[in-house]
Parts: structure tokens; sequence; C-alpha cells
């Protein structure tokens, strides 16, 4: 998911098609994991994306809130 977030912020104009596989890959475990905890943050992270696919930069304040809930979420042992 970090790699997700940052793979867009890092491709304002295609991140389309740049994060497509990343998106995809986001089925482990820990991932979802993340996409439970952080299901808010995440889906007001896209709803941003697809309000900006233009200019994605207008979504860092989203993409870092998402990124700290991330963070906090264990790797199940």
């Amino acid at each position: 998911m970090e790699q997700y977030g940052r793979c867009v912020a890092a491709s304002p104009t295609s991140w389309q098609t740049d994060c497509h596989s990343l998106r995809l890959s986001m089925s482990r475990p820990i991932v979802q994991q993340i996409r439970e905890r952080c299901a808010e943050p995440f889906a007001a992270f896209e709803q941003c994306l697809k309000e900006n696919q233009a200019s994605v930069l207008n979504c860092s304040e989203h993409v870092n809130a998402f990124l700290r809930c991330a963070e906090r979420v264990k790797v199940p042992a």
C-alpha cells in the first residue's frame, strides 16, 4: 500500500497505468489488514485521486493520512 501511494505521488500524469500492478498486488495478509483498518483514509485518498486525476499532488494530505494509518498496522505473526 505504501509503495502504491508513493507510486501515485511520483507519477502524477500516468499513475493509473504506472501503478496498476502495485494495486493488483495488494492482496497479501498485511495489505488486507491495512485495507480493513485504514479503510476510511484509503477511501478518501482514492476519492481524491478520482477527483484530481490531472493533478494528484492535490492529494498529498490524503496519502499522508493513509500512510500514517498504514504504518501503525502490525505484521501478523
